[in-house]
């Protein structure tokens, strides 16, 4: 238990959680790790999940479990919660001392108290360049979580944020890569087979993509996998 741990040990396990995310091999393994630090190193932290937002769509990426997911469908279902502020409005921390009295969320806080939350906190994941989402925090009890909680809470997040930025900028490198040794291989197909220029076979492809309204990479893939466009 985070409460055990001396400062001294807290700031040891904190650094050897910065370097372990960093190391994992998808965006995925880093989010799952970074929850279960969460847990283990956050005093009154029995549950977490991870809130993102990509192109305007609000999703849950990580959780410990069925409650934690639970907590972030509701919110998104009723269009309220701590945790779509934290996402939408940029609210860097919040924290809930006691469910059944904070009156910030009237829709929300009821649920939460039936799913089995008396208490939580959540950090906005965020880098200079960009808002990732959030990182929520849940305890069963009521004052779960103190200033030294909400304290460790932020630099777990504060590294949290730079490991899923770096992860998530590795996977869309690699999948470029892949993309653009797909599209490669499909435009020599073309090419040997209808005896054109490469820009006559991208060409070629860029229209089966923009006639059937399937991405181009996607048709890329197919064709280097099959040998085959779609047939008419």
């Amino acid at each position: 238990m985070a409460s055990d741990r001396s400062p001294e040990d807290l700031a040891t396990a904190l650094a050897q959680m910065a370097r372990d995310l960093l190391t994992q091999d998808t965006v995925q393994q880093t989010l799952d790790r970074i929850i279960a630090y969460a847990v283990d190193l956050v005093d009154g932290c029995e549950r977490a999940g991870v809130l993102t937002i990509e192109s305007g769509t609000l999703r849950t990426l990580a959780a410990t479990d069925e409650i934690a997911a639970a907590s972030d469908r509701i919110q998104l279902e009723l269009g309220e919660g701590p945790c779509l502020d934290s996402t939408l409005r940029g609210e860097r921390v919040y924290r809930i001392a006691d469910m059944a009295t904070d009156t910030r969320w009237p829709r929300y806080a009821p649920q939460a108290l039936a799913l089995g939350i008396g208490s939580a906190m959540g950090f906005l994941l965020y880098t200079r360049e960009r808002n990732l989402g959030a990182l929520n925090l849940y305890g069963g009890r009521r004052n779960a979580f103190t200033e030294q909680s909400e304290h460790i809470g932020w630099l777990l997040a504060s590294h949290a944020a730079v490991a899923f930025a770096s992860a998530r900028s590795d996977a869309q490198l690699q999948q470029a890569i892949a993309s653009r040794q797909e599209i490669g291989e499909a435009l020599g197909i073309v090419m040997e087979r209808h005896k054109v220029t490469e820009q006559q076979a991208f060409d070629l492809l860029r229209r089966q993509s923009q006639d059937r309204n399937v991405k181009l990479r996607e048709l890329a893939r197919q064709l280097a996998e099959t040998g085959e466009l779609p047939e008419e």
